[in-house]
């Protein structure tokens, strides 16, 4: 009897099929940096740059005052010709401390907080500006934009690096308007150089230990890791700009508010090598790191948590 067979048939055997296991696809990082900043409203991040540098700066004031009188020691003299009162970080701190009081360590605090807040407001914010239109993400963006961003905040603020109120209008009645600029062609390259180094070390270190995924996303720990190194960075490369505007601000003036001992930057530049030798350049370097260091991880830091912060309300 034939075997009748039940081609396309119901009731034909079908073949086992054994279940296929199912691939989850592979989580691919983009390309670009590891974390895409968001955008803030501009006066609101200017206002959280300012408040960040602002709280750095009332703990490393003492510091900035140690610095400068280190700088200005022994100015346009040779090495060993001149007595010195200020010996090293400590040293200066206790002697600041046994002539002036505890209040000589925070002299000048009120002007600090203005230069700081008006300075670093429009620094971070511009930076921050630049981030989120993405102009950083091009080959040495974040080294041109945190020059450029630096140079303006430098710019706008340099009247604050001179004082408050009644120095203002002592100034200005000496000096005129252009009095309240004084100095200024010392402290754009300064912050210019710094705020390069810093805002580009700080953007790539955090982009590193983002990717390296060291800690949780948005840890603090990243940030304060970046901050440590682009610390590091900013001590070396401002240090002889640092050097150079502390002269030329607290330099005096002539009856033509012309600099008595300095026509300009590269005139401060050339005699500073000429008379102290390349280290004149980097005096006072090792409280200008125990200043800068601290300052640029707490105000990366406090920067960084409220931006994030902020994003978090606000997106």
């Amino acid at each position: 009897m034939p075997v009748t067979r039940f081609i396309n048939s119901p009731f034909a055997p079908q073949p086992s099929i054994a279940p296929q296991p199912s691939i989850a696809p592979v989580a691919r990082a983009p390309p670009g940096p590891a974390h895409a900043p968001g955008a803030l409203w501009l006066p609101l991040d200017f206002t959280l740059g300012a408040l960040a540098c602002c709280g750095a700066c009332v703990f490393t004031n003492p510091l900035e005052v140690v610095k400068t009188r280190l700088q200005l020691q022994g100015e346009l003299r040779a090495r060993g010709s001149y007595q010195r009162h200020y010996r090293g970080v400590l040293q200066a701190l206790w002697v600041v401390c046994s002539t002036d009081g505890v209040r000589g360590l925070q002299k000048g605090l009120t002007a600090a907080l203005l230069y700081q807040g008006l300075m670093n407001g429009v620094r971070l914010g511009f930076y921050s500006y630049t981030q989120a239109s993405g102009l950083t993400d091009a080959p040495g963006g974040s080294l041109i934009a945190g020059a450029g961003a630096g140079a303006l905040g430098a710019f706008i603020a340099s009247p604050a690096y001179l004082g408050v109120s009644r120095a203002f209008l002592s100034i200005y009645r000496r000096e005129g308007v252009t009095g309240l600029w004084r100095g200024v062609n010392g402290a754009v390259p300064r912050v210019t150089v710094g705020s390069a180094a810093q805002l580009a070390t700080f953007s790539s270190a955090k982009d590193w230990v983002t990717r390296a995924q060291w800690f949780s996303p948005h840890s603090c720990l990243t940030a304060l890791i970046a901050a440590m190194i682009s610390g590091v960075a900013v001590t070396i490369t401002m240090t002889p700009f640092d050097v150079i505007s502390t002269r030329l601000y607290n330099q005096p003036v002539d009856e033509l508010k012309r600099g008595r001992l300095y026509r300009g930057f590269v005139d401060c530049l050339m005699k500073v090598c000429a008379t102290e030798g390349i280290v004149g350049l980097y005096k006072g370097m090792m409280p200008v790191f125990v200043r800068l260091a601290p300052h640029t991880v707490l105000s990366m830091l406090i920067w960084d948590v409220l931006r994030q912060r902020a994003l978090l309300y606000t997106h």
